[in-house]
């Protein structure tokens, strides 16, 4: 067999770096776009423990209610939901009386669950579940009534 003139064997070849690129750069882009979308799961997790120190920090120190408190952290990170905030006083059932109003409060714990991430990492659609976060502070200005002023 009569080896193939140059000229041939470039005109055979034609067409194949273009089709080796397209099989590489498709994985290196899947590849780089996972990572991307890794790290912002990581923001999104770090954003949710900030969150849960932010809202324990406001309730212990403003003597904040729940509701402002879950508010103040859903504009932190808007991913969250009231089902997925917890704010809970220590001993149990100290902020029930609205008279005293959290005065007999020790401390207070806040914690996030339940929260998932989706992600948009091409052909490989997927929510990934965020640990759970708890923060729990003493008291400090809890002694005061509900009318006190809120930090803003």
């Amino acid at each position: 067999m009569k080896p193939l003139a140059p000229s041939r064997a470039r005109a055979r070849q034609r067409g194949t770096t273009i089709v080796e690129f397209g099989l590489i750069a498709g994985v290196f882009l899947t590849l780089l776009i996972g990572i991307a979308e890794f790290s912002r799961v990581l923001f999104y997790w770090n954003t949710a423990a900030e969150a849960t120190r932010l809202g324990a920090r406001m309730a212990v120190v403003c003597d904040a209610g729940d509701a402002i408190v879950k508010t103040r952290m859903r504009s932190m990170l808007p991913l969250l939901q009231n089902s997925n905030i917890s704010v809970a006083y220590q001993p149990a059932g100290c902020d029930s009386d609205p008279a005293t109003a959290r005065s007999t409060c020790q401390s207070v714990s806040v914690s996030v669950t339940g929260v998932t991430v989706a992600t948009v990492i091409p052909l490989v659609p997927m929510s990934l579940g965020m640990p759970p976060f708890t923060t729990t502070l003493t008291r400090e200005s809890l002694s005061t009534s509900t009318g006190g002023s809120v930090c803003s």
